[in-house]
């Protein structure tokens, strides 16, 4: 099982300990005297280095956990990077999938009844957008709610709602199970796990932008010329991105994400920049699409938001 943590997992918290140390001691050294001075910072730098630890020693423990044989079948039949990945890759994906399983609350609404499996859907986005990244880590600590269908802006299931998804930058992600189920059974473009989790990715201290903040900063001018001239396509109907990704940079990049992840060859041939840019971004080159497989019902009409 490949490690759920990095070198700066551990280096950081150490030296803010250590910082801390050598100033706690040096205060108490001055009044109390040196010994007193080393004994207190020694007590700091090992109580930094504890609370400092708790997220990757729990991500460590998590991504150490067992990944039922029933849970690699659906991956092989589900999600292409995995089934056609190396014993590497392949346990690297298993380790984010049981990180985000650990460190989000996934939870149905509305009479939802939830089973490992659609916790596994909700997880496998996660082991998908980060196969390509193994310095990236998970994004914990976020709610993901599930409603039977669709919902309107206000998460009301009353009457027919146009939300397939909606993505918060502080509060919960929310998805529609059945679109959950559909998104992974049917490799046409439209995965809402997908799109929704590019807008996690997306979010900074402004919202979602379509510039994620592992964006390249020195890319970041290219990207949103690119961005921006392929949101007046989408508009335009040309090329393979439903129009929704004219609706803003974050649309954008959410939409493209789901296209690049599922239909990499459509989005090749008619986007090669926007698909050479992804490929920069993820790190990954997802195995082509069947050119025999049906593009499935249209959802031109289906919204997925972010706020």
């Amino acid at each position: 099982m490949p490690s759920a943590t990095k070198p700066s997992d551990w280096l950081l918290p150490a030296l803010w300990s250590a910082m801390g140390a050598a100033l706690a001691g040096a205060l108490v050294a001055r009044s109390a005297g040196a010994m007193a001075g080393v004994l207190v910072g020694a007590g700091v730098f090992v109580l930094g280095m504890l609370l400092g630890l708790r997220g990757p020693m729990r991500r460590a423990r998590a991504a150490s956990g067992d990944f039922p044989e029933a849970w690699r079948a659906w991956a092989e039949a589900h999600v292409p990077l995995y089934a056609r990945g190396s014993d590497e890759e392949r346990a690297l994906f298993e380790a984010r999938v049981l990180v985000a399983l650990d460190g989000w609350s996934i939870e149905g609404v509305d009479g939802v009844e939830m089973t490992d499996e659609l916790r596994l859907m909700v997880a496998s986005g996660a082991g998908v957008l980060l196969w390509g990244r193994p310095e990236w880590d998970v994004p914990t600590g976020r709610s993901m709610l599930l409603y039977p269908g669709t919902f309107d802006d206000e998460f009301g299931t009353e009457d027919a709602g146009s939300f397939d998804g909606m993505a918060h930058a502080q509060g919960p992600v929310l998805f529609s199970a059945p679109a959950v189920r559909s998104g992974w059974a049917r490799q046409n473009g439209y995965n809402v796990v997908l799109h929704e989790l590019a807008h996690v990715f997306d979010f900074g201290p402004d919202g979602a932008d379509g510039a994620p903040s592992f964006l390249d900063a020195r890319s970041a001018d290219a990207w949103q010329d690119l961005v921006h001239r392929e949101m007046r396509r989408a508009a335009r109907g040309d090329g393979v991105l439903r129009a929704y990704a004219a609706t803003n940079p974050a649309e954008l990049f959410a939409v493209s994400t789901e296209v690049f992840f599922e239909r990499p060859a459509r989005l090749r041939q008619h986007h090669p920049e926007l698909f050479e840019a992804l490929r920069a971004v993820y790190n990954v080159t997802p195995p082509d699409e069947a050119p025999s497989q049906p593009s499935g019902e249209s959802l031109m009409s289906r919204r997925w938001d972010s706020t």
